[in-house]
Parts: C-alpha cells; sequence; structure tokens
C-alpha cells in the first residue's frame, strides 16, 4: 500500500511493561512501529530515508507511563503526509515527521501483536505483546472483526483467543491510614519479603519489622521517589545498613 492518510485505533490492556502492538514496513525503508518499551508507548516512523544521509526519516515519539496496569487504553493514530496526531487516553500529541516524504509505502504484512522475525537486529530483540486488545481498526477495516471471522486473507493467525482472561492476583489498596499486619516467624535466621507496589506518592512506609529480642528492626519505605531500605542490628558496631534506589 502507498497511503497518504492512515488512522489507526484500538484498546488494550496489560500487566507487561514491553511489547510490539502494530508494525509494517516497506522495501523502500518506510516503517510503522508502535510498541510498549518500559510501560511507555513508543511511536517509531520512517516516511522513506535516502542512502546518502541528507534525507534523514527516523521519528520516534514517545507518549504516556505505567501503562501495564491492566487497564483498558485507547490508542488513536492520524496521519496525514507528515502530521501526526497520537492520541492516548484522549491525551493528544501532534507532531510532524522527520524528512521529506508524505507517503507511507507498506510492501509487507502489517502485523498486530507482534512483528515478523526478519533476520534484522531489531526485529529479534523485541518482544510479542502479551494481554488484550479490542476495537482494532486500521483505514476503517475493523481488523477484530475480519480475524474472528476468518476474512483475513492472507492471514497467519497464531494462538488467538477472542476472550480476555483477568489475572488471578489480587491486589491490596491503602489509603495511607490502613495497614497489613501479618505474624512474625520467631527463631527464623532469614528474614524475606518480596512484593509488587505501585502509587503516585513520593514517600511512604511499605514495610516495617522489628526482629525477635530487641536485635533491631528493618524498614523499606519510599522517600521522594526512591525505594530505601534501613536495616537496624543492636548487637554489631556497624549497626545501621541504608540502601537506596
Amino acid at each position: 500500500m502507498k497511503t497518504l492518510k492512515d488512522v489507526i485505533s484500538l484498546k488494550f490492556k496489560t500487566s507487561e511493561s514491553e511489547g510490539v502492538i502494530f508494525h509494517g514496513e516497506g522495501q523502500q525503508g518506510d516503517y510503522i512501529t508502535l510498541e510498549l518499551k518500559k510501560a511507555k508507548l513508543v511511536l517509531n516512523l520512517n516516511l522513506g530515508s535516502n542512502q546518502l544521509g541528507s534525507i534523514y526519516g527516523h521519528t520516534s515519539v514517545m507518549t504516556g507511563s505505567l501503562l501495564d496496569d491492566h487497564h483498558w487504553h485507547s490508542i488513536i493514530i492520524e496521519r496525514h503526509g507528515r502530521n501526526i496526531n497520537l492520541t492516548l487516553d484522549r491525551h493528544m500529541q501532534h507532531f510532524r515527521t522527520n524528512g521529506e516524504f508524505d507517503y507511507l509505502d507498506l510492501d509487507y504484512e502489517i502485523t498486530f501483536g507482534g512483528m515478523p522475525f526478519s533476520g534484522k537486529p531489531s526485529s529479534n530483540t523485541r518482544k510479542n505483546f502479551k494481554g488484550c486488545m479490542e476495537s482494532i481498526n486500521y483505514n476503517g477495516n475493523n481488523i477484530t472483526d475480519l480475524a474472528k471471522r476468518k476474512k483475513l486473507e492472507p492471514s497467519n493467525v497464531g494462538n488467538l483467543s477472542f476472550s480476555c482472561v483477568e489475572p488471578h492476583t489480587v491486589p491490596v489498596f491503602f489509603n495511607a491510614t490502613s495497614y497489613l499486619e501479618v505474624p512474625g516467624r520467631p527463631r527464623q535466621d532469614l528474614f524475606s519479603v518480596s512484593f509488587l507496589f505501585r502509587t503516585w506518592n513520593p514517600n511512604g512506609l511499605l514495610v516495617f519489622s522489628n526482629f525477635a529480642d530487641g536485635l533491631g528492626n528493618v524498614e523499606i519505605d519510599i522517600n521522594e521517589g526512591k525505594v530505601s531500605v534501613h536495616i537496624n542490628v543492636t548487637l554489631v558496631k556497624k549497626n545501621r545498613i541504608d540502601i537506596s534506589s
């Protein structure tokens, strides 16, 4: 295809921070890739470059954050020549692509949820998307409906299920005055704790525990957006260890 205008829209939800959502490329060096990187949305687009390097078409735009929260997020990409509107959850970002070309030439297949292995270094370092998508619309074509009715020709539909499985994890919400207290394990030499957390607050206490027999305590907190671990031991000379990340 050689297009001057494109409109691509879809909704997704995932708990993974990396994954290719959409990809297409052509023989002239054109490509468009929409992917998650570190839970942010990245759009890579090239409407054409030349071998001399005087025309450099690669354009990369990043938007959003914490998109691996397993909530639905909506994306709309509207392109008219070099002018792009990228909308994520109703927040629109406008930009112009680099280079001098207006048309997007896509000679190979367009893929959703991953990209085919092409032998290029960029293809084998990218992860496929893991999660749910719905309402995939590409230039007026309802891709979700066509895939479900097997009307896409040619197509290679992998291990797809037309349902969205919810994760089995049970989150706990703390409102800054609540806490969860669990019994300790006396006469244990090992203290081990692991958890996932998410917060908008830059400060807060995550974990606190006293050691038995008055031997000290351990504290894990957020201080100015950094996680800190403080270990106090009463019976040794260097009685305090502080780790921050």
